[in-house]
């Protein structure tokens, strides 16, 4: 450790927001967008600094400067877990879910960044490394691409190694069994291809889709009826066909909702989000109760900010490699590895996540 046993006090504290256009308008089950939004915190002490992120609204970042901010400057770099319950007692009359928790989970980030920089570790060796890689699945897929368009960035992953894409689904059911159809004939046989709903069907249309979908040998069906409906995903989970997997999670926010989701039998694979459920402290209380209940768990988005607990997860079962996310963080950030045969490999050689932000290539994105 580099300054003894004495306490290391976080000493600057910096958070900044930055929108980045998308290359053409994007669409899912129920949204649509235009551009990103990404909050980053940067976080010194002993000489070191940290980095977090959030993707989110620039609502997060005022919450962080107004608030979070204050909570957390002067504390002990080496004691993060004692600044999240901090963080989290700050914000009892603010409310968990929402951008709170995403606020909670950029600072969180940056602390356990900032904690391994001091102990010159790579951060997966402070949290204790059990993986040497993470398999990636392709995501995108569009509902808004033109065929020949979803069929071109598909077969894309496929010829860079990367054997399980994922495409989104949900806008029109008739026009789905088309697109998936067309997908499947890009792809070939042999790789696996996922579907996303993004929670846009109802239960009875989720599951004639799920059948439908077993003729092009859909293994993943995400979010096929809202998230929020427990009933609805263990109606479709008891009844999907047995080769196709029900996963949901991206937007749970703390550890009592994936709590729930579990025992309510919802999903065959949980999914989180670090940028979401609380940052890496939140991350490894999903993976524990993934753990408790032998249910495999799955990244959501954010590829370079998952790649080192992603490896220090017994549970782990892959890490979305999201089209958008992927874009910027290659665009934000030195230290971002590319895929190798289908997995992300971790670069052990650089402390904390590895990464580094681009001050001069984020700045016209500056918000």
């Amino acid at each position: 450790m580099k300054s003894g046993g004495s306490a290391i006090r976080i000493d600057d504290f910096k958070v900044s927001a930055f929108k980045i256009p998308t290359e053409t308008p994007e669409a899912d089950g129920t949204y649509e967008w235009d551009s990103t939004t990404i909050v980053i915190v940067e976080l010194s002490g002993g000489g070191e600094q940290g980095l977090g992120y959030t993707y989110a609204d620039t609502a997060t970042a005022k919450l962080i400067e107004d608030h979070l901010k204050d909570v957390v400057i002067g504390r002990d770099a080496m004691s993060v877990q004692a600044a999240w319950l901090a963080m989290v007692r700050s914000i009892r009359n603010l409310g968990r879910p929402g951008i709170c928790s995403m606020a909670i989970s950029a600072i969180d980030t940056a602390l356990w960044d900032l904690k391994a920089r001091l102990l010159d570790l790579p951060l997966v060796r402070l949290l204790g490394q059990v993986h040497e890689a993470v398999p990636i699945y392709g995501s995108g897929g569009f509902t808004n691409y033109k065929i020949d368009k979803l069929q071109e960035q598909l077969r894309g992953w496929i010829e860079q190694g990367i054997g399980r894409v994922k495409m989104k689904i949900g806008r029109d059911a008739k026009i789905d069994i088309e697109r998936v159809r067309a997908a499947r004939q890009a792809i070939g046989d042999q790789a696996e291809l996922f579907v996303d709903a993004n929670g846009a069907y109802s239960r009875k249309q989720a599951l004639a889709q799920a059948h439908a979908f077993a003729g092009f040998d859909i293994t993943w069906f995400e979010e096929p009826v809202s998230s929020d409906d427990l009933e609805g995903l263990r109606f479709i989970h008891e009844r999907a066909p047995a080769a196709m997997e029900i996963a949901a999670g991206e937007y749970g926010y703390d550890i009592e909702y994936f709590r729930r989701m579990l025992e309510a039998g919802a999903v065959d694979v949980l999914q989180a989000d670090a940028t979401r459920c609380g940052g890496i402290t939140g991350f490894l209380q999903a993976a524990a109760v993934c753990d408790a209940c032998h249910v495999p768990l799955s990244s959501h988005c954010a590829p370079a900010l998952h790649l080192h607990i992603a490896c220090a997860t017994p549970s782990f079962r892959h890490a979305e490699y999201f089209y958008d996310h992927v874009r910027i963080e290659h665009m934000l950030f030195d230290g971002v590895v590319d895929p190798i045969d289908g997995t992300l490999k971790l670069d052990l050689a650089q402390p904390g996540l590895g990464l580094s932000l681009k001050r001069a290539d984020a700045q016209k994105f500056a918000i």
